[in-house]
């Protein structure tokens, strides 16, 4: 018997023999090399975070369900929402959907300048959803109809603004990728990212066709 590399456990011969060969120096060389890690295994674990935001997002709606009628005497919905509003964030949002799809097609023509270039107008027109949700967030409150107001406004502003704070982090995310696209270039490792942030930033596209139809479309009906 002999003990393993770090001296606290015995092994016998035949392990020792099956999983590495002694060097001269008595180093353990193991004979499995190269990459360990399952090959996709991150797009894979980045589809599984995608379905787990998948639930926290239909518990959310199906909260929104339950108190969409629960206005406490206060404000609803068909009384402030503002469509023209929610209209041009919708089309923000959407647009820079179309945008990114335009990044990712540099991206495969191995252009880092058009890539970066898509990516940053994306995180603009981003940047112009959120400041459209803020300033919805700050009337309604103004108008008082915070989220303390009814369970009705609860769930509205628990949906939306989840919603707003995957975008938000989206766009930081988008951030962090320009400045590695600009350091290392098209890599394959800046690649897998790009394709990973499409996912992450089309589902929130998904999302909120859902948010507008669901809770701003269904909120101004009678």
């Amino acid at each position: 018997m002999k003990q393993n590399v770090h001296g606290c456990l015995p092994m016998s011969d035949n392990t020792m023999t099956a999983n590495a060969n002694s060097t001269h120096d008595g180093q353990l060389e193991f004979l499995v090399k190269g990459d360990h890690h399952p090959q996709n295994g991150t797009l894979l674990g980045f589809w599984i975070y995608l379905m787990s935001d998948c639930l926290i997002f239909a518990c959310l709606f199906a909260t929104y369900g339950v108190l969409s009628r629960s206005y406490a005497g206060g404000p609803t919905g068909m009384e402030l929402f503002d469509l023209s509003l929610i209209a041009v964030n919708t089309s923000l949002l959407l647009v820079s959907s179309i945008t990114y799809g335009f990044a990712m097609l540099q991206m495969q023509a191995n252009r880092v300048k058009g890539t970066m270039f898509w990516l940053a107008v994306t995180g603009l027109l981003g940047l112009g959803f959120l400041s459209l949700e803020l300033y919805e967030f700050h009337h309604l409150i103004h108008v008082g109809a915070g989220p303390q107001t009814s369970g009705f406004w609860t769930a509205f502003f628990a949906l939306v603004g989840t919603h707003g704070l995957h975008v938000f982090f989206g766009i930081v995310w988008l951030v962090t990728l320009l400045f590695q696209l600009k350091k290392h270039g098209l890599i394959q490792e800046n690649k897998r990212r790009v394709f990973c942030l499409s996912m992450f930033w089309h589902f929130l596209d998904v999302v909120w066709v859902g948010v507008f139809t669901y809770v701003y479309l269904m909120g101004v009906l009678p």
